[in-house]
Formats: C-alpha cells, structure tokens, sequence
C-alpha cells in the first residue's frame, strides 16, 4: 500500500506486480522468457561476452572497448586485495560460522571491509566515490568466500592473481588450481546470467538501505540477508539432491509421482516470474551438454520425464526447469562444492545489486511505504490527552 494524500491505496500482497521504482538497469519479461542489462540480451552476452564486459555494462551503460575492458580488469584486480586487518581477522569468521553458514560469514567479512576502508554513507560521498565503493565490495566478495571456504577446510587460503580474470581467479582459488578455457566459460556464462534479475526481495532490498543513505557495504549486507531466507536464495545443492535421491534412470516415474503425490517439491523446477522456459535454463543445459558425461546424460532425462509426469499429475500447470535445476550441474562439473553453490550466486549478483544501489543513491528519494493496520480499534486521539498505563 502506499499514502496519497492520505488516502491508503490496496495492493497485492507481496507486492507482485507493483511497480516500486524505474531502473535503467534491465527488466524481466516472464511471459516471453526474456531478459536484458541495458540495451543487451542477457542470454547473448553470457554467451559471448565476459563477465567482466558485463559488470561494466550495468555500470557505465555501453559496453567497453578494448582499452577500457583493460584498464577496468585492473582497476577490479586492485580492489580484489584484501585489507591487512580483514585477513586477520577471517579465521575467526570461519570458526563462528564452522556449521557452513558461508552467508553469514560472508556478511560479516564484508562489514570488515566498509569498516577498515572507512566506507562512508553515499549520501555523504560524490558519483566517483560510490562507484568506488561498489567495485570494491564487487570485487573483494569472491575472495572472501574463497578464503573463508579454505580456512573451514583447515587450509591456508590462497592469494588472489592479477594476471587471471574475475572468474578465472575465482574457480582457482576454490579449486586451489588454473581452470582450462572451457571451465572458465562455462562459469563465467553462469555467473553473467546472474548478475541481475529485476526487483527480486535482495535486490529491492539492497535499494531500500541504500535510500536511506547507508553506505555500499550496509545495503549489500542487507541484500545477502535477504537472499540467506530459503524463500529468495534459490537451491541449486538441493537440485543435484534430487538427482542423487532418484539415483538411476528406472526409478524417475517412481520417485517423481510419490514426491508430487504426497505434497512435496521437486526442485529445480517452476519459477514465480517465468510462464515458459527460463531462459537462464536452457543457456545452463548448453553449457552442460557441451561437457557431457552420464551426470549430464542422467540430467536431462530427468528433466525430460518431469515435465511429462508434472503435466499429468498436475494438469494445467505448465513446469519447465528454473535456473537452479543446470546451475547446479554447472558448478559441479566446475568443481564448486555445493556448500558454496549459493555464495557463488551471491559473488555474481553483488555486481547488479551494487549497480543497484549507484542507481538508488543519484535518485536521492528514501523508499517510505505504508501500511494499513488492522488490530484492535485504537482510542481516538485527543490533544493533550496521555496514554493510559
């Protein structure tokens, strides 16, 4: 709801379909199956373009030539180094968060950072010093969830390379060696396709702190609490549980009508935006066939047979996979533990959710909803009259 004149206007409960703020940033066409940054497919460039020529493109809106790709590349390796202070003080975040949390570690690794780079609100700062900022947490997210990944496994973690890209480096530094080419790829078209995906709850999130003149490191803080809630991160661990829990071709049928019938999800499958194919999806299935292998084979017969039970079990309701269902096999055959499946999605949306927050910072407007009460009748109100114990 919001307040005209105070007059309360009704709106869908959770907002679905309201239209919040304007972004020059992208938008999500669901019924077509079709996304953009900017004035580009987002499907074409993970497939062609780097996730580096992405990053740009939300912040600066063209993409860059050749000189300014380079010069960008090593403005993003300068701010990848982590502060003296935060390093030392990341094997005591990774025994806090020993249970797995890698969300939560990485939400007070980050803190760490604002506070030893003296970040300061953006209603305080110029263009150029919020644009500083957001390249700095962009950047610095992978390597803390790498470090943090290494200190949990009993590991020295490993120094971030200036000569490697943003993905390249990242894939080293959880795998502890140099991806060939085509792992590269394959990561690096994932996590383009990630950045950004309309006002999702972490990225409306991150723009509401940011409203409020908080500094870059508060409202991303904030964005990955929202995407920690089981409703919003996302589960692609929990689609590769699936494929182990069906385990073999012959028990598909099986497994899939007793899970639908008794009430349960299958994972993997149905998005809240999209009425046809996601198309994050089926970018993910290329890359995953392009390796191929029996996990892959396995893969796509299950998501064959599903669409035909769910459409038998569950006429009238169209279920095509989501982007969790081959993001999961991606990361795996890239050689990411699925500990780290989700803050792997975390270190590429950090990058639209900054943009969002640069975008939310030039509007200058707090985002100040209202709501409609209804508990027990309130007395009304008189002047000077006070509050009963």
């Amino acid at each position: 709801m919001d307040r005209m004149n105070d007059t309360l206007i009704d709106v869908p409960r959770g907002l679905t379909n309201v239209v919040a703020a304007t972004t020059a940033l992208g938008d999500v066409r669901g019924h077509e199956g079709f996304y953009h940054y900017r004035q580009y497919s987002a499907i074409d460039l993970a497939r062609e373009r780097s996730f580096e020529e992405a990053w740009y493109l939300l912040l600066f809106g063209e993409l860059p030539a050749a000189g300014e790709l380079a010069a960008f590349r090593t403005r993003i390796a300068e701010a990848r180094r982590l502060p003296e202070p935060v390093a030392e003080l990341l094997p005591a975040i990774a025994r806090l968060t020993a249970g797995g949390d890698a969300l939560a570690g990485l939400r007070m690794a980050l803190a760490a950072v604002a506070a030893a780079d003296g970040m300061r609100p953006v209603y305080d700062e110029d263009e150029e010093a919020r644009l500083r900022d957001a390249i700095r947490i962009a950047a610095v997210t992978p390597v803390l969830l790498a470090s943090l990944h290494a200190y949990a496994e009993g590991r020295t973690p490993l120094e971030p390379r200036d000569d490697l890209g943003h993905v390249a480096d990242y894939l080293r530094l959880i795998t502890g060696r140099t991806p060939d080419a085509a792992h590269e790829h394959a990561l690096s078209a994932y996590l383009t396709a990630a950045i950004d995906h309309g006002f999702n709850a972490s990225t409306f999130t991150a723009r509401v702190i940011a409203s409020t003149g908080a500094d870059v490191g508060a409202a991303v803080d904030g964005a990955l609490g929202a995407l920690s809630g089981p409703l919003h991160g996302g589960a692609p661990s929990r689609a590769l549980d699936t494929l182990d829990a069906i385990g073999t071709p012959e028990r598909i049928d099986a497994w899939i009508t007793e899970t639908v019938r008794s009430g349960g999800r299958v994972m993997g499958f149905g998005h809240a935006v999209y009425r046809t194919e996601d198309p994050r999806s089926a970018l993910l299935k290329e890359v995953a066939e392009g390796f191929g292998g029996e996990r892959v084979d396995f893969a796509v017969r299950v998501e064959e047979r599903v669409q035909q039970l769910l459409a038998e079990l569950k006429p009238g309701r169209e279920l095509h996979t989501n982007v969790e269902f081959y993001a999961g096999i991606v990361m795996e055959l890239c050689g990411i533990p699925r500990e780290l499946f989700t803050p792997t999605f975390a270190a590429a949306r950090v990058v639209g959710w900054t943009a969002h927050i640069l975008e939310q910072a030039a509007d200058g407007k707090i985002l100040r909803p209202s709501s409609r009460y209804v508990g027990p009748p309130a007395p009304e109100p008189l002047p000077g009259r006070p509050i009963a114990a």
